[in-house]
């Protein structure tokens, strides 16, 4: 990014982060951590349906298609829902650490527009850790993978406990994550934002 705050600079204690033992291996697609989430969800009609998978390392790759709900100015995309994509990415990193984390800032460049139609290559990095500060970035791409770069963020995730999304969330869809038989998906329904 061209001119990052120095609120996502690593302080000089930040260690460089670890993938947790028990994170699913490089490849393996991760599907939707809340059936009703926006950004990943099968639930939303007009959600992105993103779809993140496994990186090497602590890295994620993702992709969605840009459709016709997903417009700003006409067949381009609105900068939102690609500020959503790039944090829908990031937020799946944390998957990789088992940790349970939130968004703190996200600062996005936009670089050039995203028509209706195009597939948007994502790939997202944890950079940092520095206690419960985990720091990454993510760029978008066109066109292809190694296409040419069409948005791009650096964000800054809190860790936080399982408390903050029961204290603040509404208690109905809370008490049906809680009660899910699978734990994987019980613990991957609070790792993303609130």
């Amino acid at each position: 990014m061209s001119r990052t705050s120095a609120a996502l600079k690593p302080p000089a204690d930040a260690v460089m982060p670890v993938r947790h033992p028990d994170a699913p291996p490089a490849g393996e697609l991760l599907g939707a951590h809340y059936g009703e989430c926006f950004g990943c969800g099968e639930g939303q009609t007009h959600g992105l349906h993103l779809e993140a998978r496994a990186g090497e390392g602590v890295r994620i790759t993702a992709e969605f298609t840009v459709r016709a709900a997903h417009q700003g100015a006409p067949g381009l995309a609105h900068g939102g829902v690609l500020a959503t994509a790039l944090d829908e990415t990031l937020g799946s990193l944390n998957w990789l650490l088992r940790t349970i984390a939130v968004t703190g800032r996200l600062e996005t460049d936009f670089v050039r527009p995203v028509p209706v139609g195009t597939v948007l290559y994502l790939e997202a990095a944890v950079t940092a850790v520095a206690g419960r500060k985990i720091y990454s970035t993510a760029t978008g791409r066109i066109g292809g993978p190694e296409g040419p770069v069409a948005v791009r963020a650096d964000a800054l995730f809190i860790e936080v406990k399982v408390d903050h999304f029961i204290d603040n969330g509404r208690q109905e869809e809370i008490q049906v994550a809680m009660n899910d038989p699978d734990q994987a998906r019980r613990a991957r329904a609070f790792e993303v934002n609130p």
